[in-house]
C-alpha cells in the first residue's frame, strides 16, 4: 500500500470547514485505490498570530520542507491588518519553499454556473501557470519621505532569466503533456513593459522554437486576454504569465468557471514541497455556519493526488464532483446549494464510491 505524508494547514474562517471535506473525501479515495494518507496538522492562520505574535515559525518552515505536499485551507482574519498574514504565511511558504509555479485550472463543469452566454464545458477548459515567486511580489521598493506631502513609493518586478525560464518550461511541458490544441499563450504587456516581457518573450520564443517546436506559439496582451476570457475562452490551452497578471486573471477565470465555490490551485515546486488550497480566501462572514462551498477544497485534494502520481484517484475524485454539481447542486454559491458543507462532502465521497 502506497502511504503519502501530508501536511495539513485549515487556516482561518471557513478554512477548516472546508479542510475537513477534502480530507473526508481523499479518505474515501484512499480506501477505494488502496492509498494511506497520513496528516500532520498545523495550527497557523489568524488566531496563532492574535494569540502568539508568530506568522510562521522557522522551526514549522523547516518541518514543512520534510512533506511532499501541503493541504491549506485559507489565511486571512478580519481582526488582523491585511498584508501581515498574507506577506508573513503565504508568500514566504511560496517563496521560502520555492513554490516557483501557481497552477490554476479553468474548467466549467456545468453550463447552468458559467456567466457567460452559450458557453458549455467543452468551451472553457485551460490551464494558467503563474510565475510564484519573482515578479512585484519580491517585495523590491521603498519608500522615500514617506508620511509627508513629497511622499515617493516605489515598487520593483524582478525577473530573472532563471525564474522566468523555469516557469516556461514547465509551461510548455504541461501544453505537451495535456495534449490538446497544444498551444501556449504568453499573456503580457510587451507595448509597456519594455523590459520585463522583453526579457519573457526572448525567453518564450527561443526555448518553444529550439526545445517545443511541436506546440505552437501564441502571445496576448494582458488586457486583451481578459476580453478574450470572456468573449472567447475556448481560445486558450494553456497560458503563462507573471506573478502580478497570473493573480489577477485567475480571479476572472474562477468566475467563468462557477466561482470561487469551484475554483482550486497548486503553488508548486517540481523538486521540492508543493502547497494545494482553494482560491477563495477565508470567507469570515460565513464562518462556523456550514454554508460555505467546499468543492474547491476538494479539487485542492485532486490536484494534490495527481501531483503524487495518483492519476486514477484524482481523475475519480474529478468525475466525483462534475456528477455531485451536474446533478444534486442548485447553486456553487454560499448558502444557496441546496446542501450544507458537510453535505457536499457526503455526496462527493459517496459518488465516488
Amino acid at each position: 500500500m502506497k502511504q503519502y505524508n501530508i501536511a495539513v494547514i485549515p487556516g482561518d474562517g471557513t478554512g477548516p470547514e472546508v479542510v475537513r471535506e477534502a480530507i473526508k473525501v481523499l479518505d474515501a479515495a484512499a480506501q477505494k485505490f488502496s492509498l494511506k494518507l497520513n496528516y500532520t496538522h498545523y495550527d497557523l492562520g489568524g488566531e496563532r498570530y492574535l494569540r502568539t505574535g508568530e506568522t510562521l515559525p522557522d522551526s514549522v518552515i523547516n518541518e514543512l520542507r520534510q512533506f511532499p505536499v501541503i493541504l491549506l485551507g485559507a489565511i486571512g482574519h478580519p481582526n488582523v491588518k491585511p498584508g501581515i498574514l498574507e506577506k508573513g504565511i503565504l508568500l514566504r511558504l511560496r517563496f521560502e519553499l520555492e513554490q516557483y509555479i501557481n497552477l490554476r485550472p479553468v474548467k466549467l463543469y456545468d453550463e447552468r454556473f458559467c456567466p457567460l452566454k452559450d458557453k458549455k464545458p467543452d468551451d472553457i477548459d485551460f490551464v494558467v501557470v503563474r510565475e510564484n515567486n519573482e515578479g512585484l511580489y519580491t517585495g523590491a521598493g521603498g519608500f522615500v519621505f514617506k508620511g509627508t506631502p513629497n511622499e515617493i513609493a516605489v515598487q520593483e518586478s524582478i525577473n530573472t532569466r532563471r525564474g522566468v525560464e523555469r516557469c516556461l518550461r514547465f509551461a510548455f511541458d504541461l501544453t505537451r503533456r495535456r495534449n490538446r490544441a497544444k498551444k501556449l499563450t504568453l499573456c503580457g504587456k510587451t507595448n509597456v513593459l519594455t523590459y520585463a516581457f522583453d526579457l519573457w518573450e526572448r525567453a518564450f520564443h527561443e526555448i518553444g522554437q529550439r526545445d517545443y517546436p511541436d506546440v505552437k506559439r501564441d502571445y496576448a496582451h494582458v488586457d486583451a486576454t481578459t476580453m478574450w476570457f470572456v468573449k472567447n475562452p475556448e481560445w486558450f490551452d494553456v497560458i503563462v504569465t507573471d506573478n502580478m497578471f497570473g493573480d489577477i486573471i485567475t480571479d476572472l477565470g474562477a468566475m467563468i468557471q462557477g466561482g470561487m465555490g469551484i475554483a482550486a490551485g497548486g503553488n508548486i515546486n517540481p523538486n521540492g514541497t508543493s502547497m494545494f488550497e482553494p482560491i477563495g480566501g477565508s470567507a469570515p462572514k460565513y464562518t462556523g455556519q456550514n454554508v460555505i462551498n467546499p468543492l474547491a477544497a476538494v479539487c485542492a485534494g485532486q490536484m494534490m493526488l495527481d501531483y503524487l502520481g495518483e492519476t486514477a484517484a484524482a481523475t475519480a475524485i474529478e468525475n466525483a464532483v462534475i456528477r455531485t454539481v451536474r446533478e444534486k447542486l442548485k447553486s456553487l454559491a454560499a448558502g444557496k446549494m441546496g446542501y450544507s458543507t458537510s453535505q457536499v462532502g457526503d455526496l462527493v465521497a459517496a459518488a465516488l464510491q
